[in-house]
C-alpha cells in the first residue's frame, strides 16, 4: 500500500518536505512535547467530549512532578507507539507521526541533559550524601512555602529569607568547624560540593531549556524544524529496537491512512467531529412508464456515480476560486458506545493493512442498512486553515422496500486550543523603580529557575524507569478512545470565516450528490418527479443552513 503523507520518501524517520501546507495543527501539537509550562494546564485544552486525567502521583513527592513537555511526550510515545497499544482514532488534517517523532526527539533531548544531571548529582550528591540532604530538605520545604504566594504575599519573601539564613548558617558552619581531621573536610565537602553541583547543573538545565524553547518557537513560527530521531533507522541487522521503532512508525502512518471509522452517538464520528448537520431524501422507486418495470440497480451503482460527480467539486463556472481539491474515499463506520473507552477495527480476510477491501466496502454498501454491523458512508473532506478547520460530508444510500433514501450529513472539526498555539515568553517579574515606587518595570528572570534546578536534578538519576518516575511524581492519562487531533480540538463555531466556510460546503455538496442520484434513477426507468421536487425543497432549504447538534435527539 502506498501512503502519500506528505513526507519525503526517505530511508528511517520521515521529516517534512519543505514548503509543505496544512501543517499549523501539526507543529502545535507537536511543540508540547518542548513546552516548560506546569502540567495541570493540559486541562485547559480539554474540550466537551474529551477530558485528560492529571494523576499527581504522591503527595510528599512533588519534587518529582513533570512538566507538561515531559509528561506530553512521555505519554503520546508510550500510547502511540507502546506494544500491544490499543487502536488509535485518525488525526485528520494532522500528521501524527510528525508529532510522534518530536515527543521522541525531545525525550532525546532531555535524556541527554538527564545523563549529566545524574553524573553530577553522584559527583556532587551522593558522594556527599549528608549535604545533599540537607540541601533538599531546605529546598522542599522552601518550595512549599512559596507555593502560598498567591494567597500571601509574604510567603514568597519568607522562602527566600529561608534559603538565605540557611546560606549563613552554613558559613558559619564552615568557619567553626566542630570536626577535625578527616571528617572536617568531608564536611566541608558536604556543604560546599552540592552547592558546585547546583551551579554546574544550572548550566546544563539552562543550555537544554534554550533548545527546548527554541525548538517550541520554531516549530510555531512555520520553520518547519525537524525532528531527529536516529534511534528509528537501523544502522545493523541486529539493531532489534531500532527495528521495532521503525516498524511501530510505519504502523501508526498506515494506521492514520485505514478507511474504518468509528460513530459514538453525541460525540459523533470520531475524528471527525460532532455532526451538525442533516439532510435526507426519501422518496418511492415507482416505474417512469406504467408498462415497463424498473430497470435493476443498487446502492453501489449510485454510490459510484455520486463519487464520481464529487471528485468534480473543485471545477467552477466562473474563475473565483471555488473549493480546492477535496478527498473523496469510501469509509467502513463502526458504531460504539458514546462512553467506549476503546475500539475494535474491522479484521479477517476483507482487511489488509488496516484498509477494508473494495469488494467488502461493496458488499456493505448493498446489503448492510438495516440491523447490527457496520455501514458504509461516501465522505468529501476538506482539510482547510493550514490543517486548523476539517470538513467532511458524509453521504449514504440505503434502500428499504421500495424506497431509497439519501441522507447528506455535516461534519466539522475545528482548531487545535490555544494552549498548544502559544509561542514562549521569557519569565520577567514586575518591580517597583527605586525613585518611583509608584512605577514599575520588567525585570528578567533566569530562565530556569533555581527550585527547576533542584527538581531536574533529582528526577534525573531515575528517569531510566519511567514506571517508577510516574508513581512518584505522576503522569497524564489520554482521553480514550485517543487521537492527536480530535482530543484537543475546539468547535469552529467561535470563528467567523471557519463557522462561513463549513456551512458554504453543505449546499454545493447537497446538490451534486443529488443531481448524480436522479440521473442514475432516471437512466433506470425510475420515475424522478418526486426526487426532484423534493431535491428542491431541501436545496432551498439548506442554504438557511445553521450548525446543531444534530446527534443529539429530543426523544
Amino acid at each position: 500500500m502506498t501512503v502519500d503523507s506528505g513526507y519525503a520518501d526517505i530511508f528511517g524517520p520521515q521529516v517534512p518536505r519543505t514548503g509543505d501546507e496544512g501543517q499549523t495543527a501539526t507543529f502545535a501539537l507537536a511543540s508540547a512535547a518542548y513546552r516548560d509550562n506546569p502540567v495541570a494546564d493540559i486541562k485547559k485544552a480539554d474540550n466537551e467530549w474529551h477530558q485528560t486525567t492529571v494523576n499527581e502521583g504522591r503527595k510528599w513527592a512533588t519534587i518529582f512532578r513533570p512538566n507538561l513537555g515531559e509528561a506530553f511526550a512521555g505519554a503520546v510515545v508510550a500510547r502511540m507507539l507502546g506494544p500491544g497499544r490499543k487502536p488509535l482514532i485518525q488525526s485528520f488534517g494532522t500528521e501524527p507521526q510528525a508529532v510522534v517523532e518530536h515527543a521522541l526527539a525531545a525525550n532525546n533531548i532531555r535524556r541527554a541533559r538527564d545523563n549529566r544531571l545524574s553524573m553530577i548529582m553522584v559527583l556532587c550528591g551522593l558522594l556527599f550524601l549528608p549535604g545533599l540532604v540537607v540541601w533538599l530538605l531546605v529546598f522542599q520545604l522552601r518550595s512549599l512555602i512559596d507555593k502560598r504566594t498567591q494567597t500571601n504575599k509574604r510567603a514568597g519573601a519568607i522562602a527566600t529569607t529561608l534559603l538565605v539564613a540557611v546560606g549563613a548558617v552554613a558559613v558559619i558552619f564552615l568557619v567553626k568547624m566542630p570536626f577535625a581531621g578527616f571528617w572536617s573536610w568531608y564536611a566541608r565537602a558536604c556543604v560546599i560540593l552540592p552547592v558546585v553541583g547546583w551551579l554546574w547543573a544550572k548550566q546544563v538545565c539552562e543550555n537544554t531549556a534554550k533548545d527546548l524553547r527554541g525548538r517550541w518557537d520554531s516549530l510555531l513560527s512555520g520553520s518547519s524544524v525537524g525532528a531527529k530521531v536516529p534511534e528509528a533507522v537501523p544502522t545493523s541487522p541486529g539493531e532489534t529496537q531500532a527495528e521495532q521503532l521503525r516498524q511501530s512508525l510505519a504502523k501508526l502512518s498506515a494506521e492514520q491512512q485505514s478507511n474504518s471509522i468509528f460513530y459514538a452517538g453525541p460525540k459523533g464520528i470520531l475524528g471527525m467531529g460532532t455532526r451538525w448537520g442533516s439532510w435526507q431524501l426519501a422518496e418511492d422507486l415507482i416505474a417512469r412508464d406504467a408498462d415497463r418495470e424498473i430497470h435493476p440497480f443498487r446502492s453501489w451503482d449510485v454510490i459510484r456515480n455520486i463519487h464520481d460527480d464529487l471528485r468534480m467539486l473543485e471545477r467552477n463556472t466562473i474563475n473565483t476560486g471555488g473549493f480546492p481539491k477535496a478527498s473523496v474515499r469510501h469509509w467502513i463506520v463502526t458504531p460504539v458506545g458514546e462512553g467506549a473507552k476503546a475500539v475494535s477495527r474491522p479484521d479477517g480476510t476483507d482487511v489488509e493493512a488496516y484498509q477494508v477491501k473494495s469488494h467488502a466496502i461493496q458488499d456493505i454498501c448493498n446489503k448492510q442498512q438495516f440491523g447490527s454491523g457496520e455501514r458504509h458512508y461516501l465522505g468529501v473532506q476538506w482539510t482547510l486553515w493550514e490543517g486548523q478547520l476539517v470538513i467532511t460530508m458524509m453521504i449514504t444510500v440505503t434502500v428499504l422496500h421500495k424506497t431509497l433514501r439519501i441522507e447528506i450529513t455535516g461534519h466539522a472539526l475545528g482548531p487545535v486550543n490555544s494552549l498548544f498555539t502559544g509561542k514562549p515568553e521569557a519569565p520577567t517579574k514586575d518591580v517597583q523603580k527605586t525613585l518611583k515606587p509608584w512605577e514599575t518595570r520588567k525585570v528578567k528572570l533566569p530562565l530556569v529557575p533555581a527550585d527547576e534546578v533542584v527538581r531536574l536534578a533529582v528526577r534525573a538519576p531515575i528517569t531510566w524507569y519511567p514506571p517508577l518516575l510516574n508513581w512518584l511524581g505522576g503522569s497524564i492519562a489520554l482521553p480514550e478512545p485517543f487521537g492527536l487531533r480530535h482530543a484537543w480540538a475546539d468547535q469552529p463555531w467561535r470563528h467567523r470565516f471557519m463557522a462561513d466556510d463549513a456551512l458554504r460546503a453543505a449546499t454545493p455538496v447537497l446538490r451534486v450528490v443529488h443531481a448524480a442520484a436522479i440521473r442514475v434513477l432516471d437512466e433506470n426507468g425510475v420515475d424522478t418527479e418526486k426526487f426532484g421536487n423534493r431535491s428542491s425543497f431541501l436545496s432551498t432549504n439548506v442554504q438557511d443552513a445553521s450548525p446543531r447538534k444534530a446527534d443529539l435527539y429530543d426523544a
